[in-house]
């Protein structure tokens, strides 16, 4: 085997996960396609987007960053890339406006969007409230969870690329006339079903809740005020929805905004499906992942994170991801141009919580903070002198007159070219914890596609318990059956400190994490708060209100066994 070329070593869940999604089958549904020969399928296609000299040499680099899960691109680009359908992209917004006509093109325009295996995210802010005056009917509207509804029951009909269902965001303006009724929405089980729903927050909303001040509803129709409500009541019950189900999320729409590097192209109102990719309207991102537990090296037995190796892998990525740009055939033309006026990436990372365990240091610690401050500047850093080098080679992207990056006379090719996605399923192919997130648990079960259960045990976990000679087989019961394994005295105290879980963490220390990406993050950063059962509709407030003051640009939070079904769970591993 050539060395440039080497067989990549995936985990009998990676293989699953695959073998369900990802690898090309035939027209009887055979699978023909290896995993080595998907990663060459796609370095190859990423690569015919560069000089003709230079494919084959960068085709081989962009087939060993993946091959060595080092480095992998979000879904879409596994699935199409080399393929008939070579859509590309994770994430589009689509706009919603005041219309009959602008709806219902917007669900079309999400139903194509679905069908290419991307999610798509809207703000329905601009609809007029429920009972609001229809002029050409003179009727009475029915507002925008009613329209909501119809994108959810498309999403139910469309599945992405045949292999999963679509995802979307759903975004409502705190100011809208029909707030509550969207804070209440999810509180029923089964509405709603294909959206996550994020509350659009402004800082004039959170300064009128820290002051206990009414604030303003405006009819988006007219623009003018209807009516007023008390701040900290609205805030309250969009607390306690939260808690009692996870939703809806919050967006903090002028932190958002203040960050927009094309504000002269318009104000952003809408993110992805997850969260972590603010997008004007009819934009999409291209979104990959360098797994940091890969980039260690060690010295006389201790490990260090290994900068020079990531210095060389930034600009091979952030090249890589360029090239997708230029290879998507987006699903609308409209999009094609809104895309390629911006160029948008997203940069990030997976792996977090391993590279801490390697390095020794508790997640829930200073020294964690410290890591990821460290960690991620040094990647915003080196991205964004790639992408200022694809400048001067291919030229800025097309909207950069004007831009912020103009007047802060930063050339680059993309106008982000970092954000934090939550890497739910190739963090499952490079067998490496979630993003930036911490562990859920030690022994955890992954429900993926519905369906499909896939159970790990953390496999340095199980490297140290046996090094000191634990009883895996007597302790693998009680380490499956919780979130924590601190309640277990068999353990020794240095290792449970080291593997802490989700739920062990104080939602401060999460938010305040969060904070920490954010700020070498161009656009914005997908991680969920995981809280205890225990947890009260005072520790989401709190929550909310740090986060806001931390200058995260969104936050999402989640209270074990608020719902009745989870991705994530743990449960009693039958072998290790």
């Amino acid at each position: 085997m050539n060395r440039q070329h080497p067989t990549p070593r995936l985990s009998s869940n990676a293989l699953t996960v695959l073998r369900q999604r990802y690898l090309a089958k035939n027209g009887r549904g055979v699978i023909v396609e290896s995993p080595s020969a998907l990663f060459h399928r796609v370095a190859q296609d990423v690569a015919s987007a560069e000089p003709v000299t230079d494919r084959h040499k960068l085709a081989g680099q962009f087939y060993e960053a993946m091959a060595s899960l080092t480095f992998l691109p979000n879904s879409p680009t596994l699935m199409n890339a080399g393929r008939p359908l070579q859509q590309l992209s994770a994430c589009f917004v689509l706009p919603v406006e005041d219309s009959l006509e602008s709806i219902f093109d917007a669900v079309k325009y999400q139903a194509l969007i679905h069908q290419s295996g991307g999610g798509t995210g809207f703000s329905f802010s601009h609809l007029r409230p429920r009972t609001d005056r229809v002029a050409t009917t003179s009727g009475l509207a029915s507002g925008p969870i009613s329209f909501m509804r119809v994108f959810n029951l498309s999403t139910d009909v469309i599945k992405q690329g045949g292999t999963r269902r679509g995802a979307n965001m759903g975004i409502l303006r705190v100011d809208h006339p029909d707030i509550l009724d969207f804070v209440a929405l999810k509180q029923q089980p089964n509405e709603m079903t294909n959206f996550n729903l994020s509350v659009g927050l402004t800082d004039q909303f959170m300064h009128a809740v820290s002051h206990n001040r009414p604030y303003a509803l405006v009819n988006p129709r007219t623009n003018a005020p209807v009516r007023r409500l008390s701040a900290k009541v609205v805030f309250d019950q969009l607390v306690e929805a939260a808690w009692r189900t996870g939703e809806p999320g919050v967006l903090f729409l002028d932190t958002i905004n203040r960050a927009n590097p094309t504000p002269h192209l318009g104000t952003i109102e809408a993110t992805n499906p997850c969260g972590e990719q603010p997008l004007l309207a009819y934009e999409s991102c291209t979104l990959g992942s360098i797994n940091v537990a890969r980039c260690l090296t060690s010295h006389r037995g201790k490990s260090s994170i290994d900068y020079e190796r990531l210095a060389g892998t930034i600009p091979l990525t952030v090249r890589f991801l360029d090239n997708v740009l230029d290879r998507t055939r987006f699903p609308l033309k409209s999009i094609k141009t809104h895309t390629k006026q911006t160029r948008k990436i997203g940069l990030g990372i997976m792996g977090f919580a391993d590279l801490l365990i390697q390095l020794g240091i508790p997640y829930d610690t200073d020294e964690a903070l410290h890591i990821a401050d460290q960690l991620m500047g040094f990647i915003r850093h080196h991205a964004h002198e790639a992408s200022h080098r694809l400048a001067q080679e291919r030229g800025t992207f097309p909207a950069y007159k004007g831009s912020r990056l103009q007047a802060q006379r930063l050339r680059r090719r993309n106008a982000t070219v970092t954000t934090i996605a939550p890497t739910g399923t190739i963090s499952i192919l490079a067998d490496c914890s979630a993003g930036i997130e911490p562990l859920f648990g030690i022994s955890v079960v992954h429900t993926v596609m519905e369906d499909i259960r896939l159970e790990r045990l953390h496999p340095e976990f199980l490297k140290q318990a046996r090094a000191r000679k634990l009883p895996i087989e007597a302790l693998r019961q009680d380490i499956g059956r919780h979130e924590s394994i601190q309640h277990l005295s068999q353990i020794p105290d240095d290792l449970r400190r080291l593997f802490v879980t989700a739920h062990d963490i104080a939602p401060a220390h999460h938010v305040r994490m969060q904070a920490v990406f954010q700020r070498h993050s161009d656009s914005g950063v997908s991680k969920t708060i995981n809280l205890p059962p225990s947890s009260t509709a005072k520790d989401v407030a709190a929550a909310f209100i740090l986060a806001h003051e931390l200058g995260c640009k969104g936050l999402t939070v989640y209270r074990a066994g608020s719902r009745d079904r989870q991705v994530l769970s743990c449960s009693h591993v039958q072998s290790c």
